[in-house]
């Protein structure tokens, strides 16, 4: 494979679906041309950064790498890529001095001590999900049956909508994340995204509406009714909050947890350690997130000309901070290719770093824990029952099918 074959993965949807593919080009990046620069028809071109310590550079200059006016790849016109066309803003697409400002709107709510509140139901939920599991007679697709539904249920709760709305929440997160794969789409029409992000808009507004004229205790409602510099938050920045937690907020821990099972299934020495010793449920959750690193990618701005491992970048010349790379970088991590379900240190950057860190990193590593906590203790057996199936995306995603066979304590 050469330089330029290997740096076109990143504008290849296909390619985050052949994970063998994938990474191979990025150890061959990572070894001869850590930041190469990324020149593919129907992409404006950027510098693709590829080594760990090099993201985590980037990640904490964010007045030097700007997330507007190109936070994602493959995002533009979207509505979440290029800032002149959005009719949503979201908390990805904002740098200081508005990110820290709205940030803090609902920072409170995904802090360790305020996330303790939703264990009882994140542990109602798991023992829901694995109760199902035991009830499908020993087959199933782990990802539709399970870890697609389970943070679904547990983030659109926390917002505080009805349970009849789960399903149009999953097919919009599907359709939006989804908008390369052709199974996940909307359709064939260039305009399907915008479409859908019109479609969240148009239920998000009538959720910020109601709660402004009837708040009640849910998150929903403090984002409706929050004030910025003494004025009611604008639509845009309420529905594009809605829009985000929504579907980041299970989308990313959905494919963590079916990744993670995957990888314990391709690795049955370390599913026998977790089958042996539950314990390892602390430590497995992380090692999952490195392994799958569900959001593949964030674009910044260079605010001023710079340099990466030597590489001059022009202000106003884009950089991919790409945290599959990263995650799996020689240099950051002992066996960074193997599979380690005990591995501790782990410095992985699957919730990114920095100013943009994940919101939802708590929620996520306790709904991940509560799931594998329930699943494991009763798990006896599991092992692939067909072939498994990745979304093909270029922004977040993981398994889209895990058929699978199991034996149930």
């Amino acid at each position: 494979m050469q330089i330029d074959e290997a740096a076109r993965v990143f504008t290849d949807a296909g390619a985050y679906a052949d994970e063998p593919r994938f990474h191979a080009a990025c150890a061959l990046l990572r070894r001869k041309a850590p930041v190469p620069l990324v020149e593919v028809e129907g992409f404006r071109p950027f510098w693709a950064v590829t080594k760990h310590d090099d993201v985590l550079e980037i990640e904490r200059q964010p007045e030097m790498w700007l997330s507007a006016p190109r936070p994602a790849l493959g995002l533009e016109g979207s509505g979440l890529g290029d800032a002149e066309d959005v009719p949503v803003r979201t908390l990805v697409q904002m740098d200081a001095p508005d990110h820290p400002v709205y940030r803090r709107i609902s920072s409170d709510w995904f802090k360790p001590r305020s996330i303790t509140r939703l264990a009882d139901r994140s542990a109602e939920l798991a023992r829901r999900f694995v109760d199902h599991m035991d009830e499908l007679n020993g087959a199933c697709d782990f990802v539709t049956d399970v870890a697609m539904h389970y943070p679904l249920y547990v983030i659109l709760s926390l917002i505080g909508l009805p349970e009849d709305d789960f399903p149009r929440m999953l097919k919009l997160t599907q359709e939006l994340f989804g908008a390369s794969d052709p199974e996940l789409r909307r359709d064939d029409d260039p305009d399907a995204m915008m479409a859908t992000l019109l479609e969240f808009f148009e239920y998000f507004q009538a959720l910020v509406e109601d709660r402004r004229a009837h708040p009640v205790d849910d998150l929903a409602s403090l984002i409706a009714n929050a004030e910025i510099d003494g004025e009611p938050i604008g639509l845009l920045e309420a529905v594009g909050y809605y829009v985000l937690i929504a579907t980041a907020g299970h989308d990313t821990t959905s494919s963590a947890i079916a990744g993670g099972m995957h990888a314990l299934i391709q690795h049955p020495d370390q599913l026998d350690r977790m089958l042996a010793d539950p314990s390892l449920v602390t430590t497995a959750i992380d090692e999952m997130i490195r392994w799958v690193s569900p959001v593949k990618q964030f674009m910044r701005t260079a605010a001023v000309d710079a340099q990466v491992r030597g590489v001059s970048i022009p202000a106003g010349g884009s950089v991919l901070l790409s945290y599959p790379s990263a995650n799996r970088d020689e240099e950051a991590f002992e066996r960074a290719g193997t599979f380690d379900v005990g591995r501790d240190p782990n410095r992985h950057v699957g919730f990114g770093f920095g100013a943009h860190y994940c919101l939802g990193t708590h929620l996520a590593r306790m709904e991940a824990r509560a799931l594998y906590a329930e699943l494991i203790p009763r798990l006896r057996s599991i092992e692939l029952a067909g072939e498994p199936a990745y979304m093909k995306t270029l922004f977040v995603g993981g398994p889209k099918h895990l058929p699978v066979r199991y034996a149930m304590r």
